[in-house]
């Protein structure tokens, strides 16, 4: 499904990432880890084309990203806050991102149903703006956003950051019952080794933008990681 080959991205002559080969195949949860500045965002951002390889190419279902926006119509993710449209609401910004995915407000009503216990009705109907809404109220409406239309790629960013323990357990609930079905690729990052063991199948470790470890997850593997992150 997914496939970087000879990947690399570089600023100033200085390389933060360097991937000769790396394939995600479809269905698999596929989890990143590693330290500030290994390169995980870089990955995540030439995946979704926000920045150009220096090198390389990655394909999304055969689809080289930098090159045509035909994957964009079956890839839902979130980075970051900047992905939101600060001055719409929520329902607002659910209706246009569910427009763009050819769904009416009726069918994103529907949807939005299904996370009732995310929103924890925190989200809807308070005719707030989402950049007024906390860090962790903003991190899930992005999360939902990007699951709006059934997407066959869904890419996170930390999705764990600034949610509250109980919107954690939830969220995990959420991600297991999305790839359960293996017709959903997804992609996270995660500072927290004990989510991501969790959420994922596999799990590679990036270090100065290179795979130094490609992990399919057991009962070991937390362990081995927090070992492993213990020595740096």
């Amino acid at each position: 499904m997914i496939q970087a080959t000879n990947l690399s991205k570089k600023y100033k002559g200085i390389a933060v990432l360097q991937i000769e080969n790396l394939h995600i195949p479809k269905g698999q949860s596929f989890g990143l880890v590693g330290n500030n500045g290994a390169g995980k965002t870089t990955f995540f951002n030439l995946l979704l084309d926000l920045i150009r390889p220096t090198t390389g190419t990655i394909t999304n279902n055969n689809i080289t990203v930098n090159q045509s926006e035909d994957w964009k119509q079956f890839t839902g993710s979130f980075i970051d806050e900047s992905f939101l449209i600060g001055y719409l609401t929520p329902e607002e910004y659910f209706y246009f991102i569910g427009e763009l995915r050819g769904m009416n407000k009726a069918d994103v009503d529907s949807f939005l149903q299904k996370f009732s216990e995310i929103f924890n009705d925190e989200i809807l109907g308070k005719k707030k703006y989402l950049r007024d809404l906390s860090k962790g109220n903003q991190k899930k409406a992005g999360i939902v956003a990007a699951l709006i239309g059934n997407p066959e790629v869904v890419v996170l960013d930390e999705p764990f950051a600034n949610l509250d323990p109980t919107t954690q357990i939830r969220l995990k609930k959420m991600l297991h019952s999305l790839t359960q079905n293996k017709h959903v690729t997804v992609l996270i990052s995660s500072h927290d080794l004990d989510h991501v063991t969790e959420v994922c199948e596999r799990i590679v470790v990036l270090e100065k933008g290179e795979v130094i470890k490609d992990i399919i997850t057991s009962e070991e593997t937390l362990k081995a990681l927090k070992n492993h992150f213990a020595l740096q």
